[in-house]
Parts: C-alpha cells; sequence; structure tokens
C-alpha cells in the first residue's frame, strides 16, 4: 500500500487507511517477518523510472534480503534509476563522523555519486542543490527521540522539496522506541536543531508517521505543504520487537544503548559523560566530580565517533547499566542522583534546555522534586500530544 498524502485531506485519508490497513490483515504477528519500505522496492520502483532522482541516505539505508543487505544507493543504481546526488545527515553518509561534527561535501567513492552535507554550512537543500531533480528519496533509520536530528533534517527537505514543488518519497522504518510515550513537551520558545516540534522527548511513531504529522500540523515555514508520498512497512505494530543490524549513529551502538538513550542523552546537556569515548556510549554514565560509593569507574578516550570525550583521560565515577531490562518509560533516577552527588557549582550547562525542550526539568531537578512528581507534570501535554498523534498513525 502506497500513501500519498497531501493539503486538507489529511484526516479523512488517513483514517480510510487506518482502516484498510487493518482489514487487509497486516497487523503484526509475533512471527511475521517486518519488512521496512525499502524492502518492498515493488511498491516504489515504478515511481523512479526515467526521474532524476536525489535520495537522503545514510550508512542506514539498506535493501535486506534473507540474511543479506545492500545499500538502497547501489541497489537502485543497479536497477537503472539515475539518481543524481546523495543528501547526508548528521555523522554523514557513511555514518562515522562524531556528535555535532561539521560534515563536508564530497564525492561517493563507490559510485561517483555528488554527495552534499545538511549537517554543516546549510541543514536545507537549497533551490540550486535541487536544480534539475524530479523526485526526492528519504530513507534513514530513526530511533525515534526528539533530540535525535534525523527528524529535524526530514523537517527542512520537506520544506525544501515544498519550495521546489519536487515530490519526496518517505520509505518508511521501524521505530526502536516506538512501544511508549513519555518526557516533557518541547516549548516552541527552546525550539532548536535538537528539538523542532511540539513533541515529547518520547513520541512513538514511525519516522514516516513523523513526516505526516509535519505535514499535517502545519509545521514547515508558512504552513506550506509536501507532497509526501510513504511507502508503509509490512508486518510492524509500535509494540513489535525490532532489533537494528546497523548503528543508526557511531554513538548507539546496539539495542541497550538506543533504548537507554532518551534517559542518558540528558547528561549531554551537564558535568557528567554518558560513555562517549567508551565502548559503552549511553550504557553507563559518570563524572569525576561525583561523590560516589560505587566502584564503577571508566576513562573516556578518543575513539571512532568522538574525537573529543567529555573528561578525557580522567578517571569517572558512576554507573554501568548495561544490564538494565528495557525501558518503557524515561528514567530520571540516574540524572536525580547524579546532580545529588555532584560536588561542583555548575551540574547542569545550557544544553540541558535545549534537550528538555524546558526551563522546568532543571528547575524540578534543582528544587530536588521527586522524580514521580517530575513525570505527573507532563501528564497533561502528553495526553494532549496522543490526541494529535492519533491522526497520523498508520500502525
Amino acid at each position: 500500500m502506497i500513501l500519498t498524502l497531501r493539503k486538507s485531506t489529511y484526516l479523512f485519508i488517513l483514517l480510510l487507511i487506518g482502516v484498510i490497513i487493518v482489514s487487509s490483515g497486516q497487523e503484526s504477528k509475533p512471527s511475521s517477518k517486518i519488512f521496512t519500505g525499502a524492502d518492498q522496492i515493488q511498491l516504489y520502483l515504478s515511481k523512479l523510472k526515467g526521474k532524476k532522482v536525489a535520495i537522503v541516505a545514510n550508512q542506514t539505508s539498506v535493501i535486506f534480503k534473507e540474511n543479506n543487505f545492500t545499500h538502497i544507493v547501489d541497489s537502485l543504481i543497479s536497477l537503472k534509476i539515475n539518481i543524481r546526488k546523495v543528501f547526508a545527515p548528521e555523522h554523514g553518509f557513511r555514518g562515522n563522523a562524531d556528535a555535532g561534527e561539521s560534515i563536508t561535501d564530497g564525492i561517493d567513492k563507490k559510485t561517483g555519486i555528488p554527495i552534499i552535507s545538511l549537517y554543516g554550512k546549510n541543514k536545507k537543500p537549497t533551490k540550486e542543490q535541487l536544480k534539475g531533480i524530479d523526485l526526492m528519496v528519504f530513507d534513514i533509520q530513526d530511533v525515534g527521540v526528539r533530540f535525535y536530528t534525523y527528524i529535524s533534517t526530514l523537517h527542512y527537505v520537506m520544506e525544501a522539496c515544498a519550495e521546489a514543488k519536487i515530490p519526496l518519497l518517505l520509505l518508511d522504518r521501524p521505530n526502536p522506541n516506538g512501544h511508549y510515550i513519555d518526557g516533557p513537551v518541547l516549548e516552541v520558545v527552546h525550539k532548536s536543531f535538537v528539538g523542532m516540534h511540539p513533541v515529547p522527548v518520547v513520541y512513538g511513531m514511525t519516522i514516516g508517521e513523523y513526516g505526516l504529522m509535519i505535514n499535517g500540523e502545519n509545521w514547515l515555514k508558512n504552513g506550506i505543504q509536501t507532497n509526501l508520498t510513504v511507502i508503509p512497512l509490512k508486518n510492524y505494530s509500535h509494540t513489535s520487537n525490532y532489533n537494528l543490524h546497523i548503528k543508526p549513529s557511531p554513538n548507539l551502538p546496539n539495542d541497550t544503548a538506543i533504548n537507554l538513550y532518551p534517559s542518558l542523552c540528558f547528561f549531554e546537556g551537564t558535568n557528567v559523560s554518558a560513555g562517549r569515548g567508551t565502548a559503552k556510549q549511553f550504557q553507563i554514565y559518570g563524572s569525576p566530580f561525583l561523590n560516589t560509593k560505587s566502584k564503577f569507574t571508566f576513562t573516556p578516550n578518543p575513539n571512532e565517533g568522538s574525537k573529543y570525550p567529555k573528561h578525557a583521560y580522567m578517571i569517572c565515577y558512576g554507573e554501568d547499566l548495561t544490564k538494565t531490562k528495557k525501558l518503557s518509560s524515561i528514567n530520571l533516577s540516574w540524572l536525580i542522583k547524579a546532580k545529588k552527588q555532584n560536588r561542583t557549582k555548575n551540574f547542569f550547562n545550557s544544553f540541558f534546555t535545549k534537550l528538555a525542550g524546558t526551563e522546568k526539568l532543571q528547575s524540578q531537578i534543582e528544587e530536588k522534586i521527586s522524580e514521580e512528581l517530575i513525570k505527573a507534570s507532563w501528564s497533561d501535554d502528553l495526553k494532549a500530544f496522543k490526541k494529535i498523534r492519533k491522526s497520523y498513525l498508520l500502525y
């Protein structure tokens, strides 16, 4: 089933699609293999033939077949699709750049196709860069967390395509954190590239559903609409377990890190390390400045994806969370504990509010409000968001 949605017909079409998906028997089954949008090439190949195509892709943009996979760019070129340009998000086309590292333009050595960075001089494709393109494809594995920047890249790609009147084909992929919704909803005054929309930290949507919401809620500049087509997943529901076969970014090396990321990334806005510069990124935390009786220590050193890790070459005292059971909500206890154990004046930095999307969370922690009461303060906003979200769900 291919979903082409635009302008004022959103709610009716989405409700109709929901009925079709349920009645077609495509709801997720425990024993059913999940097929990504990219995997179902028969659903979109005809849309690409005869077109000058650009694609937003990285190392996760692959087509799975049995126990093997091929990069979608390589696959499409072998099928004689005319790919003119690749747009690369944060971490680059091959996914080996540091978080926050400026990515430069270049040429893909394997295919000779020009690569244009969307995490350097410009985060939005320019008119000149889109000149001569008939169709844009977006295929990136997301992790379902507001401050993970791939959805911000999606926003700007959608906006550029809408302005240039170029259709956008979005190949959907599962959300490994799609089984819950939690966290403070972003206040628009704190909008940044690590949080562009009024959604919770964990929003429980696939990137395809999220694209529909960007369009439907008129979040693009001047309320413009993208001519958006979503190639949906097969055999997927938001409760499906989905293990990522390829690291979505250098510092999310496994399923445990991806599951802990929404809780531990708050440490990026503090003087505590979340494990960058180790082999357990987003599975441990610690700092040289924590008064803790824990015997667990680690020493960050420069490595892939973290050339300049926080507290490099210093012994950090903290906690190993690698054995933590799978979370179905954000855990604030580690952040609250670290704040209590901190023995310096400055625990938070200015980045914390951008991550939280509100100044309230920092104030609540500084005022020693309990985790239970902090989470209760999110309740009304989460209920309102769930009502909005419901209109865009495909699974």
